[in-house]
């Protein structure tokens, strides 16, 4: 599916390969360094943020980028950013990342998914996000298989349904 997508590709089955667009470099390359004032300078002043998955969570503004990560890097000072893959459609930058660190408290962060940024010139090195779909998501070590998500996931269902 990704290798059909036009546009650049940056692919490989090991983390930390080549952004296929210099803001995913810029990202990746702030996140990594816990530079907060080189992070926020990737987001547009108006950025906007949708969450498809949990629609309350979007919002507008590159000042609330600044708070939501000061919090993330002030909390999980050890979190550290791979890059997956990376592919540029057009405008439309789609990365796939893995965040991991450790929380002050010591519980363990993970997180993996997929971003998709839109950006006025993907080639251009001093570009900024001015908009985000944001799909990035808790990994989850359970040891449920496919069988009993996918049943739990039909239980549910049936059970609104009655």
């Amino acid at each position: 599916m990704v290798a059909s997508l036009e546009g650049t590709l940056a692919r490989s089955s090991e983390v930390n390969v080549e952004p296929a667009a210099p803001i995913v470099a810029r990202i990746r390359a702030a996140i990594n360094a816990h530079d907060l004032d080189a992070l926020v300078d990737c987001f547009a002043a108006d950025y906007r943020n949708d969450t498809p998955a949990h629609p309350a969570r979007g919002f507008e503004g590159r000042e609330q980028v600044r708070r939501n990560w000061t919090r993330i890097l002030e909390g999980v000072p050890d979190i550290h950013a791979s890059l997956i893959r990376s592919a540029v459609v057009g405008e439309d930058i789609w990365a796939e990342w893995d965040w991991a660190g450790t929380r002050r408290d010591g519980a363990a962060v993970h997180l993996r998914g997929v971003t998709i940024q839109g950006v006025d010139d993907t080639t251009h090195a001093e570009a900024r996000v001015a908009w985000a779909r944001f799909y990035m998501e808790p990994v989850d070590d359970s040891p449920a298989d496919v069988e009993a998500n996918v049943e739990r996931t039909a239980a549910s269902a049936s059970v609104a349904r009655s």
